[in-house]
């Protein structure tokens, strides 16, 4: 299937310190690899952004957005539809955020400004009050808590197989002495390699991997029920206390969000 070429802003400088970027994006969309002298936030009100930043795979769910610093190499893809808002940061602003590409925790303030101005269709803050929000905005970024990445890789073969095999099935319960069986090491190695390697326990990871793979799951017409079954949840009620908790809404309601997005 060929990917739809997405457009990027075209402009030399940023017409103001603060500029906002709201947009919908269809399904088995790109953009092209390109850099820009001002840093960019990335958030996805609903759906999964991935993105390329020199090198690094970056994923953001909603919850979650991708810094990008000035002068950064990146491009992305949008496996399905998304509702994308995004941040360009000066120069000035920049220096104040992480130097290096990784994902920061959205508070809920933030969200609701950039709802707020994607709702109002504003991109160039200019009254007094709409400034004031920009500052909010430059405010809740540097303090927003930093991850490398949402759904980091690893780098020893063993666990690499495992994180690949879980990928291409979610629902595996398989715990984790089993996994270390199969990759010939202890079950306290393989939990040491996880801290060390993805900065999180075994059953964060494969939390996350569930809770992106659901985004994707609710596009469809399948019930909440099979897809927290897929996902290795013994009742319904499980998963949707794992999805409310990670996306601040139940499936149910991310569902209907996106059917009106």
């Amino acid at each position: 299937m060929t990917t739809k070429l997405l457009s990027i802003p075209d402009f030399s400088g940023l017409p103001c310190p603060v500029y906002l970027r709201h947009d919908e994006f269809g399904a088995d969309t790109h953009s092209d690899a390109h850099r820009h002298a001002w840093g960019q936030l990335n958030f996805v009100k609903h759906g999964v952004m991935e993105i390329e930043i020199v090198g690094q795979r970056f994923i953001s769910p909603p919850q979650y957005a991708v810094w990008i610093p000035p002068h950064a190499e990146h491009s992305c893809y949008n496996r399905q539809a998304i509702v994308y808002r995004s941040v360009y940061l000066s120069l000035e602003h920049s220096t104040h955020m992480p130097s290096e590409p990784c994902t920061l925790v959205i508070s809920d303030i933030l969200k609701a400004i950039l709802n707020d101005f994607a709702d109002r269709d504003v991109k160039v803050p200019q009254s007094d009050a709409d400034i004031r929000l920009a500052q909010v905005i430059v405010d809740q970024l540097c303090v927003a808590p930093v991850q490398t990445r949402y759904l980091p890789y690893a780098q020893s073969p063993g666990l690499v197989s495992i994180l690949q095999a879980l990928q291409a099935d979610p629902g595996n319960n398989r715990p984790l002495v089993e996994w270390a069986n199969k990759v010939h090491v202890s079950e306290r190695t393989l939990a040491r390699q996880c801290l060390r390697e993805l900065g999180m326990s075994f059953g964060d990871w494969r939390q996350r991997l569930r809770f992106l793979t659901a985004i994707e799951a609710l596009e469809g017409r399948r019930s909440v029920q099979e897809i927290g079954f897929d996902m290795g949840y013994s009742s319904a009620s499980a998963f949707i206390s794992m999805f409310q908790r990670l996306a601040g809404c139940s499936p149910e309601q991310y569902r209907r969000q996106a059917k009106r997005a």
